[in-house]
């Protein structure tokens, strides 16, 4: 099968003419309140960095929902952040209120269960983008809401939820993104090398950035936490997601400049950030 899409490269040049103006006047009320729902005491690593992720990207505020004993895990890690304990049980069982935030995240760290199920089917029904990712990635239909929902899988994942082949997948990786993106009426970010952005009105984007570095637990729970704050910053979400997409790919080639890629360890990909989010304001 061969691709009719019409892809194009999201440029260091379009990042740094999209990236957000931080007003002197601004307050954190400004930039935000995100949800980030992760983390299980299993794997309480994921919401710490799908947190950072967040906290480094401009969100003004960033609410953790996550197991009691991943709070206490990680909170001295991100003191900045606040928590609702047992998060992914109050959101599922609707006992926690969920309008009040600019961006949602689900998924890193979580269990892809009927608990895990009842949440996302929660989020959905509200005002804000929804990003899935992990263990909220499952098999399902979306109805149509005026905001935007954001699925992350890398291929093994895209092919759990379309039933398409890894194998086919791989040798045409846009044309399946921007068919399944239409089919679902989803924005789908296809992790891998040269990412591929697929928005569910046909539009298809290739991301310049990364390298082998990436192909390492946790950076896929970093990149969720970097949509979700940009999201916060950003008047447009399709910038948001593809400059994320860009900074965290381009993080992983800042360390390959003087570092081997076997080295890399996610939660530094937040650390590179802001240098390289500084040049780029410094280069428009």
């Amino acid at each position: 099968m061969t691709s009719s899409v019409i892809l194009q490269s999201w440029t260091t040049e379009q990042v740094a003419a999209s990236l957000p103006k931080r007003q002197p006047s601004s307050h954190k009320g400004s930039y935000g309140t995100a949800l980030l729902v992760a983390g299980t005491k299993e794997m309480p690593g994921a919401a710490l960095l799908a947190a950072l992720g967040t906290m480094r990207s401009g969100v003004g505020k960033l609410v953790i929902a996550t197991e009691a004993e991943v709070v206490a895990m990680i909170v001295s890690q991100l003191p900045e952040a606040t928590y609702v304990q047992n998060g992914l049980q109050q959101i599922a069982e609707k006992k926690t209120p969920i309008d009040s935030y600019r961006a949602i995240a689900i998924g890193p760290g979580t269990n892809p269960d009927a608990l895990t199920e009842d949440a996302v089917s929660t989020l959905l029904d509200s005002q804000a983008p929804v990003i899935l990712d992990a263990g909220a990635l499952s098999k399902r239909t979306y109805v149509k809401r005026h905001l935007p929902v954001i699925l992350t899988p890398h291929p093994a994942e895209f092919s759990h939820i379309t039933g398409v082949d890894v194998n086919e997948l791989q040798k045409n990786r846009a044309f399946y993104a921007v068919i399944w993106a239409k089919k679902m009426g989803v924005t789908i970010v296809l992790k891998g090398q040269n990412t591929i952005t697929a928005f569910p009105d046909g539009e298809v984007w290739s991301n310049p950035t990364g390298n082998s570095a990436l192909a390492k637990g946790g950076t896929g729970d970093t990149l969720t936490g970097m949509l979700l704050g940009m999201l916060c910053c950003h008047a447009d979400w399709k910038h948001a997601v593809l400059n994320a997409v860009y900074l965290h790919g381009a993080c992983a080639d800042e360390w390959v400049k003087t570092r081997s890629p076997h080295t890399l360890l996610a939660h530094e990909l937040t650390v590179l950030l802001p240098e390289l989010w500084f040049q780029l304001e410094k280069s428009e």
